[in-house]
């Protein structure tokens, strides 16, 4: 009879702690790549701390809560001289993002008609926008930013001779005077148009099943424009609250009342527009261009127009070739907009140069514009790639 002894598997050798084990090699050279970068934090910290207190500099952001003793020209929130420097800076953020956004809803419109136009059949409209584009992208930004500063305050006539395109509005060298209203009403207004375009995103997610389902095409434009107008109106009229028309009216040598439009912030706006759309029409004709010719062709094959085939088959296509680009140029529209100091719009960059050559805290206030440009920058690169990933094909 055989006896069959059991043998135990055969273990693994054991890692050893050797040079020649890759991972151990891994390890350390990330040990020590830390160790730099921190040693050389930390030498710049404290280089930088000796030099403050050799020349008696305070440091820190109590400075923020003093009273700013400068005036800010224009704001989306009043500001007073009397008020402290941490409103100041709030001014400047909330005017850097008024331009920005503002820059980027117009700049995307308008580079994307350009860059539908640049593959139009018709030869002066393609080569109109193409002019445009080469000469849009190579001059500096800064040039155009004077170049629209001096048009605008060179060439508009003073207040007393103010152009009056429609009743209310003024436009000369002072700015583009308009009504403005105000009320609690404004508010409830406000209320009425947020509960709109929720609803419209509702309805157009329900649309949008709904036409996967039956094939059925809901009136989706139409409907959200009712809803934009009506809502607000209505939760205004519901509320019963005051609600007034401010006119602007020419007053001795200006305008007082309304709403103003600075020429600073015009020509500001005109040049991120103008520069920047011209780089998003190459980035949309491109994402057009590499959606494949037989996409227009069995489009056009079944007696859909080419707006329709456009805009249903194609943009949709594209959008996943033009989205990473246009992100980029999003962020240098808003980057960009710290050139306002050039030609004295007061946005985050101007209220701090003005507060550090009162204050003397320069390295504060570098870091606030620095946190401030980053903070929205990476606000809009999360939101875009949210969406790139949202629209990107599934593979299954």
């Amino acid at each position: 009879m055989l006896n069959i002894k059991s043998t135990s598997v055969a273990q693994a050798p054991k890692k050893r702690l050797s040079w020649n084990n890759p991972e151990v090699r891994a390890i350390v050279y990330q040990i020590l790549a830390v160790a730099l970068v921190g040693g050389a934090g930390w030498y710049l910290v404290h280089n930088t701390l000796h030099n403050l207190s050799v020349r008696n500099i305070n440091t820190g952001f109590g400075f923020l809560t003093r009273e700013a003793g400068f005036a800010i020209g224009e704001g989306m929130i009043s500001f007073t001289p009397a008020d402290t420097y941490q409103r100041a800076i709030t001014v400047g953020v909330l005017n850097t993002l008024r331009v920005a956004l503002i820059g980027i809803l117009f700049a995307t419109i308008l580079g994307t008609i350009i860059g539908i136009a640049r593959l139009s059949k018709n030869w002066l409209v393609r080569t109109v926008c193409s002019v445009y584009v080469e000469v849009m992208r190579n001059i500096p930004l800064l040039l155009q930013l004077f170049f629209w500063y001096v048009i605008l305050i060179e060439t508009m006539p003073g207040p007393r001779r103010a152009y009056h395109p429609v009743p209310g509005v003024f436009v000369s060298n002072r700015g583009i005077q308009m009504p403005t209203v105000h009320g609690e009403g404004l508010t409830w207004l406000l209320a009425g148009l947020a509960l709109a375009v929720v609803l419209c995103l509702v309805l157009r997610s329900w649309a949008r099943r709904r036409q996967e389902q039956t094939g059925q095409v809901f009136a989706l434009g139409r409907v959200t424009i009712a809803l934009l107008l009506v809502m607000p109106t209505l939760a205004w009229w519901l509320s019963g609250a005051q609600l007034s028309l401010d006119i602007p009216e020419l007053k001795g040598f200006n305008f007082a009342g309304g709403m103003t439009l600075t020429p600073e912030f015009a020509a500001l706006l005109f040049g991120l527009v103008i520069y920047t759309s011209a780089f998003i029409a190459e980035v949309v004709r491109s994402g057009i261009q590499s959606v494949d010719r037989g996409q227009w062709e069995a489009a056009g094959a079944l007696g859909i127009k080419n707006s329709l085939v456009l805009r249903l088959v194609v943009l949709p296509q594209a959008l996943r070739v033009i989205i990473p680009p246009m992100t980029s140029q999003y962020l240098n529209i808003t980057k960009n907009s710290s050139l306002a100091v050039a030609i004295g719009y007061p946005d985050l960059v101007s209220v701090i140069n003005t507060t550090l050559n009162q204050t003397g805290q320069a390295i504060e206030g570098i870091l606030m514009i620095m946190a401030a440009y980053l903070t929205v920058s990476l606000s809009i690169s999360v939101f875009m790639n949210w969406y790139n990933k949202r629209i990107a094909l599934v593979e299954r």
